[in-house]
């Protein structure tokens, strides 16, 4: 059974969406963030028995702050050094397993749910998602390989997705999903809404962050949905 990681940072802990915040505002731009969280939770949960935040700051300094799913701790060093440590603990506990982000909430769980069937075979395999910036919005597998294959990609380049397909080589098969949208900038608020809208059945929390990204109000916090007052 396949599991899935998704890593966040916990906002005033740890910046957040800075350049979209440069634009939209600090406030807006968290709590768009934690509203992208909590879809990518509803997703996961639909697709994989077992989902856990991974949490860039010490779980016991933040773990109220990430409600309704086990927590695992990113730990200290490089990009790369942080997914392979998750990574590696999902293969172990579990077989296989996903490193999903809280930037494309427009994911559809059936393409999570065909991934991981197709994962779940001896031959070694992974899965990986393309972002349109160049990057990646998931990485998965059932084996893991060596660290420096993680440590040594430049993240945050257009030709990322490139560099690690190429780092870690041909030794595993590929299937690539749905290229998608990260939300990073006003503009990408845009097209992630319609991706959003696209979907054949969105889900509750997808339907509400689309109209949360058309509203286009100013700095005002939105309600958050994992953490609603009484």
């Amino acid at each position: 059974m396949s599991a899935i990681a998704i890593f966040v940072k916990t906002p005033g802990r740890s910046p957040v969406k800075t350049r979209l915040a440069r634009t939209i505002g600090p406030g807006r731009a968290e709590s768009l963030y934690r509203r992208c969280a909590a879809a990518v939770a509803e997703v996961a949960g639909i697709a994989a028995e077992h989902v856990y935040w991974a949490l860039a700051e010490q779980p016991g300094d933040v773990a109220s702050e990430w409600p309704g799913l086990a927590h695992l701790e990113q730990g200290q060093g490089s990009l790369g050094e942080r997914m392979h440590r998750v990574f590696s603990e999902l293969v172990t506990r579990h077989g296989s397993g996903f490193l999903l982000g809280a930037d494309t909430p427009q994911l559809d769980p059936a393409e999570l749910v065909r991934a991981a069937a197709w994962l779940d075979t001896d031959r070694p395999r992974h899965v990986i998602g393309p972002a349109r910036d160049g990057g990646f919005w998931s990485i998965g597998g059932n084996h893991v390989t060596a660290m420096q294959q993680w440590t040594r990609v430049p993240y945050s380049r257009v030709d990322t997705l490139f560099e690690f397909r190429r780092s870690l080589g041909n030794e595993s098969e590929w299937l690539e999903l749905t290229n998608l949208t990260d939300l990073d900038t006003q503009e990408d608020m845009e097209r992630v809404a319609t991706e959003l809208r696209s979907l054949n059945q969105p889900l509750p929390s997808q339907i509400a962050l689309a109209q949360a990204l058309e509203a286009r109000v100013g700095d005002g916090p939105l309600p958050d949905p994992l953490n609603p007052e009484p």
